[in-house]
């Protein structure tokens, strides 16, 4: 009877599911308005005193986030994005190398039109020809996410049920969504990733869900 008193109490207790762990993928602010609409990567650009006042708004969104860790690029785009954050949290920073932007190689300072004219292949194609051919001088699709899945592993094995924010590049934050939702990386240019945008992904046992994509605290909440 005793046996049978505590299997029923089994039963009936509720069951609690685990916490998801959450990404939040933080691209960059604007940047000066020399390297706009062009193929920055390994530049080390400043931001614009736009992209200055998109990484002040976006501080004080993310002031009522909980967030239990931050990661992030070291360069100085990302590092200027980041700064409003990091002066009003008590979190510190882990920079991590592997989260730079992808080696855009021959590309380049070169705008949109520019590359289709020396390299033959129209702007919007970007993403195919990094997967299926690589950049000339740079990285290839496979090169850059060796780079940057082993590094994803890590930080999600630290965090179990925690919300963690990475602060990185639109080729970074496209790439984590390949790995993370199964994808083709050339299938992530159906998404917008603009400057200083906040993309949250929850981790769940069963499944990967995009809980926000692309958020701009600076145009959405102030218009």
């Amino acid at each position: 009877m005793a046996l049978q008193k505590k299997a029923r109490r089994r039963a009936t207790q509720k069951i609690i599911p685990p916490v998801a762990t959450r990404l939040l993928l933080i691209r960059h602010g604007e940047v000066e308005a020399s390297y706009q609409k062009k193929f920055g990567g390994r530049m080390d650009i400043n931001l614009s005193p736009n992209g200055r006042r998109q990484a002040r708004i976006l501080a004080r969104y993310l002031r009522g986030k909980t967030i239990d860790a931050i990661y992030a690029s070291p360069m100085k785009r990302v590092q200027q994005t980041l700064a409003p954050t990091l002066r009003q949290s008590t979190h510190s920073q882990e920079i991590l190398d592997d989260l730079r932007e992808i080696d855009f190689g021959h590309w380049t300072s070169l705008g949109w039109r520019e590359v289709e004219e020396q390299f033959g292949f129209q702007a919007h194609e970007w993403l195919d020809q990094i997967h299926r051919h690589g950049v000339p001088g740079g990285e290839s699709g496979k090169v850059f996410r060796a780079r940057v899945e082993p590094l994803l592993a890590r930080i999600i094995d630290r965090h179990p049920g925690q919300n963690i924010a990475i602060f990185c590049h639109g080729g970074v934050i496209r790439m984590i969504l390949a790995i993370l939702l199964k994808l083709p990386l050339p299938k992530t240019n159906h998404f917008d990733i603009e400057y200083s945008s906040i993309t949250q992904v929850a981790l769940h046992p069963h499944m990967n869900e995009v809980e926000l994509l692309n958020f701009t605290p600076w145009r959405d909440l102030v218009g």
